[in-house]
């Protein structure tokens, strides 16, 4: 398990999660090297809800946080060696991630630098956790990410930690509801 429990980043909308239990974002840690950042959040949903929702990013992902602005290019292959990888309209691709640990119902790892750390020497690695809690299901997730970076770490932890726990609130707010915006 991950052995710190962090929230996701910003207050959720009203009622817009009413089954979840929502908290606050954090940098774990930030540093010269490299940064840690995370959340959690409980969810009335199955373990394999979740699970079969979290491997299909195109239903849950921003478009706005992908290379060719539509999450309808995103695709996800739950095994190892498996790619988190974008479709661009004009030909071509791009991989986000490489999955490097799944187990349907309990964890997906997948190695990779996102977004603006992929231009740089950085390597990093997302966790994603599910785990029985009172109430349902336990979604916590852990970003690592360290290397070399033009842009120190520091600064960057916290527009990572906000993207990243954006999508997660929104991957749980589609669950809950189908309707939720995209």
């Amino acid at each position: 398990m991950i052995a710190r429990r962090l929230a996701f980043a910003a207050a959720l909308m009203s009622g817009a999660l009413a089954s979840a239990v929502p908290a606050q974002a954090e940098v774990v840690q930030a540093s010269a090297s490299g940064f840690v950042v995370g959340g959690s959040a409980t969810t009335a949903a199955s373990a394999e809800e979740i699970w079969y929702f979290l491997v299909e990013p195109a239903r849950w992902w921003s478009g706005e946080h992908s290379w060719s602005g539509d999450a309808a290019n995103l695709r996800l292959a739950p095994e190892a060696g498996g790619c988190f990888c974008e479709l661009l309209p004009q030909g071509g691709s791009v991989e986000h991630m490489r999955v490097i640990y799944a187990t349907p119902g309990e964890m997906l790892r997948m190695a990779g630098a996102l977004g603006p750390l992929q231009g740089e020497a950085v390597v990093g690695t997302l966790t994603i956790e599910l785990s029985t809690a009172t109430g349902g299901t336990e979604v916590s997730w852990a970003y690592v990410a360290g290397g070399h970076s033009r842009t120190a770490f520091p600064d960057m932890a916290g527009a990572v930690d906000m993207v990243l726990g954006e999508q997660m609130r929104r991957m749980i707010a589609r669950l809950e509801d189908p309707d939720a915006p995209r």
